[in-house]
């Protein structure tokens, strides 16, 4: 069979999609897509790390000569000025959810092209926002993230996302799509081994949302990605 091939137009559009969906990815997480399980072998392995580093102290060096008309402001050169500031209030895990879904919610609904109906998710996503539940806010975050790069096209140009007509089946030999297909399936993992959803959750997300639309079984899914 002729496989349909759109090279251009499809490069140009999974590169927007990866970055975007990169950019919501790191409100959380910084994965290693490499050190992740196998689907139908269950997680193997997985690192991750904080991805805010660690501010260094502002040190405030020997004053410079003050002129005649001025007074000089002595202070110790090993003066900590973060050390004399109050420390800011740690973020709980809900808390940075919250906030990566209610940034991704602004995003995608200003994204949206002119008459383009927003995804399901995207009010699942807002409801769970608005609960109590931190597992389905991740879970949620999960699935929107999903139908955002399955659904639409993004314009190179303007950003704005429009219903996509790509034939993801029939091009499954464009590095991009595996690339894509890899990041959202760690992402998934991960979210895994940080207790945010369960084994059983994660494996049906994967297998509705990512393996179904490729058309492969589970086990041809994890060869395709390389594991």
């Amino acid at each position: 069979n002729h496989k349909q091939q759109q090279p251009a137009a499809c490069n140009n559009n999974i590169n927007s999609i990866m970055k975007l969906f990169l950019s919501h990815i790191n409100v959380l997480l910084a994965v290693s897509a490499p050190s992740v399980g196998a689907f139908t072998a269950g997680v193997q392995r997985c690192q991750y790390r904080t991805i805010m580093p660690a501010a260094s102290p502002l040190k405030v060096g020997s004053p410079v000569a003050a002129s005649p008309s001025t007074t000089t402001l002595r202070m110790s050169d090993d003066f900590d000025f973060p050390s004399a500031m109050p420390e800011k209030p740690q973020q709980t895990m809900k808390e940075k959810l919250e906030e990566s879904a209610t940034q991704f919610i602004a995003d995608l609904t200003t994204r949206l092209g002119d008459g383009v109906d927003p995804p399901p998710e995207l009010e699942a996503l807002r409801k769970a926002r608005d609960g109590d539940d931190e597992n389905m806010l991740a879970l949620r975050i999960y699935e929107l993230m999903i139908e955002q790069g399955m659904r639409y096209d993004i314009d190179p140009d303007t950003g704005r996302l429009t219903p996509t007509q790509f034939d993801i089946k029939n091009n499954l030999d464009i590095p991009e799509v595996k690339t894509e297909f890899k990041h959202l399936y760690s992402y998934g993992m991960e979210l895994m081994k940080r207790g945010l959803i369960d084994l059983d959750t994660c494996k049906a997300v994967v297998e509705k949302r990512l393996i179904d639309r490729t058309g492969m079984a589970p086990e041809e899914f994890d060869k395709w990605l390389g594991y």
